[in-house]
């Protein structure tokens, strides 16, 4: 069994900065990749940012250069680093990850850009 527990997101004003973490914890022998996705109302879902475990990561272009993702081996924690956020990030971001062929999501939590 394998959870994955959202952390971070609330509410921020354009151009600011928020960090999501996505903790994993059951019987983890090694997951080898880990996304983020988001989905705005009324949109599907899509995949922002990707990391494998040996570090190398990809962007969707609407974020490259704003959003960083990382990862701690050690603790098995995921985070996905926000800056100079806009309106249209706006969404429920999803932490994701495939463990011996199954698919496992975190709960979800909403991130708001508004003045």
């Amino acid at each position: 069994q394998v959870q994955l527990v959202q952390s971070g997101g609330g509410l921020v004003q354009p151009g600011g900065s928020l960090r999501l973490s996505c903790a994993v914890s059951g019987s983890i022998f090694k997951i080898y990749a880990m996304d983020w996705y988001r989905q705005a109302p009324g949109k599907q879902r899509e995949l922002v940012a990707g990391i494998t475990r040996g570090g190398s990561s990809n962007y969707v272009d609407s974020v490259k250069g704003r959003f960083t993702i990382s990862r701690n081996i050690a603790n098995n924690t995921m985070y996905l680093q926000m800056n100079s956020l806009k309106p249209e990030d706006t969404a429920v971001y999803y932490c994701h990850t495939v463990y011996f062929s199954k698919d496992y999501w975190g709960q979800g939590t909403q991130v708001t850009v508004s003045s």
